[in-house]
């Protein structure tokens, strides 16, 4: 039966929120940590390994919940408590633990003493852990502003960059542009249904048969608007390449990944589980999107030369192929995005580890003639590279491959042969950014005869590289048992039961 959960309690509710409960009265601890001892490398140190504690102490509360079944007693809550909201929220807890540790080592390299970058990147994650656990469009506005106001400051960081600076302002004002929209359409569709909570929203739609309701349309598409900027799909992703550019390499590969994840997820609940009932609509919306986007993502990725660029553009592309998940409209989409975002966040975080193992002062200019030879001269390095950028490709024999045939199956389910077609040459066109990596590596002998003497991935960031390597290795041959714990995780998305309930 599991843990059943009574939420209109005080003590149901403490119970509902632990994990956010638990990280924010880290998220303090460590704050009282930084204002304390703040003034040497040593001191950063700690507040990484305060934080890492944080993190992995929630993700053990989220596994808890996840392997009890905690569920809510009744339908109708703020905080939605089901196997999605554990599955999704592990992976921002495991994508957050990822890039604390990727950090412990860049930090100190790059010269950044700002402790405080650990009680921003807990504050972020709190933010994800709200978008993923709100059955209510104000929690999930919430949870985004949270985890936006972190990440502006995280991209502009380093206050000693004119383009972390330019990074910074950029996302702040788009991103606050985009939160505009978000609020809007949540005013529209309160306006339609008279309510903001999902599971009462999906009620009153499928009552009072306000399936094409103008209000409700013009409400959907402004929210698909305010979550494009954030997802970064076209033709909303101008700010991402600079904003990926500018910021800290780490920090890069959190807003590629996690933050990215996080959108995703609250913008998935919002449309199976509240608007599935007006699917003939946002379907044809996201098909469109998730079109162009992975066509402009490619396309434009297979024009760059700098490494960061090109990884910047290639998370649009991956953009496109979760969108199309998201536009089968179906759990088996849900279930694909599960294990495709897991997938994403392990190879996208192992690429940029290795990319700022490899250059210095934001990894701005390392192109990708620059890891000519790394074959030769670090080995190990360019083998788990090479692992990454195959998986992004979707070459078998690797989780990327697995995650994209999900994807396409749930497209296809979905009598969607356009999407799947795209997703397949997209995917084939994508061979023409990533392959070249790898010949240069392997192919292409090194430039001067100290190439890649200072690229070394020591302490955390090694574990961080090489562990992402491994996983990305093991799923993609044995898939079946992450392919079920997915599955497992879609489940509460579906829709409520279409019964009255009474005060």
């Amino acid at each position: 039966m599991g843990m059943a959960i009574d939420v209109s309690v005080p003590g149901g509710m403490v119970l509902a929120l632990l994990p956010e409960l638990l990280l924010v009265g880290w998220m303090l601890v460590l704050l009282l940590a930084v204002a304390w001892r703040h003034k040497d490398e040593g001191d950063q140190q700690l507040a990484g390994q305060l934080a890492l504690v944080g993190l992995v102490s929630t993700l053990l509360v989220v596994l808890w919940m996840w392997l009890r079944d905690a569920h809510a007693e009744s339908l109708v809550g703020m905080i939605a408590l089901d196997g999605f909201r554990y599955a999704t929220s592990a992976i921002f807890l495991i994508g957050a633990i990822l890039v604390v540790m990727l950090s412990l080592g860049y930090l100190g390299r790059e010269s950044i003493l700002t402790p405080e970058y650990y009680v921003l990147v807990l504050l972020a994650t709190v933010g994800m852990l709200f978008m993923s656990s709100g059955a209510d469009l104000i929690v999930i506005f919430l949870g985004l502003e949270l985890m936006s106001v972190s990440i502006y400051v995280l991209a502009g960081i380093d206050r000693r960059s004119a383009f972390s600076a330019e990074a910074a302002v950029k996302y702040f004002l788009l991103g606050a542009f985009a939160s505009g929209f978000f609020l809007y359409g949540v005013a529209l569709l309160y306006g339609a249904t008279g309510t903001t909570n999902l599971t009462q929203m999906h009620l009153q739609i499928t009552s009072l048969g306000l399936e094409t309701n103008l209000m409700l349309l013009c409400g959907i598409g402004l929210l698909l608007i305010g979550f494009g900027f954030k997802v970064a799909a076209v033709p909303f992703h101008m700010w991402a390449p600079d904003v990926y550019d500018g910021a800290p390499t780490p920090i890069t590969a959190f807003m590629a990944a996690a933050v990215k994840a996080a959108a995703f997820a609250a913008l998935i609940r919002v449309l199976l589980h509240a608007l599935v009932a007006s699917d003939v609509v946002w379907t044809e919306i996201v098909f469109w999107l998730s079109a162009i986007t992975m066509i402009v993502g490619n396309l434009v990725a297979l024009a760059q030369t700098q490494l960061k660029r090109m990884l910047a553009y290639s998370s649009i592309g991956h953009a496109g192929y979760i969108l199309a998940a998201v536009a089968s409209g179906s759990e088996e989409g849900a279930k694909a995005f599960v294990f495709y975002v897991l997938v994403y966040t392990l190879m996208t975080l192992g690429a940029f580890g290795v990319l700022a193992a490899i250059g210095r002062r934001g990894e701005r200019d390392v192109r990708v003639d620059d890891l000519s030879g790394l074959g030769s001269r670090r080995p190990w390095m360019a083998l788990a590279m090479t692992v990454f950028m195959l998986s992004l490709l979707g070459f078998p024999g690797t989780a990327g491959f697995i995650g994209k045939w999900l994807v396409l199956s749930s497209v296809v389910q979905a009598d969607q042969v356009i999407l799947a077609v795209l997703l397949v040459l997209a995917s084939v066109v994508s061979a023409g950014y990533y392959l070249p990596v790898v010949m240069a590596m392997y192919m292409r002998p090194a430039a001067a005869e100290d190439s890649h003497s200072g690229a070394q991935l020591t302490g955390a960031a090694r574990w961080v590289v090489g562990v992402a390597a491994v996983l990305l290795l093991l799923l993609g041959v044995w898939p079946n048992r992450a392919m079920d714990v997915a599955a497992d995780g879609a489940e509460g998305l579906r829709p409520a039961p279409t019964r009255v309930f009474t005060d």
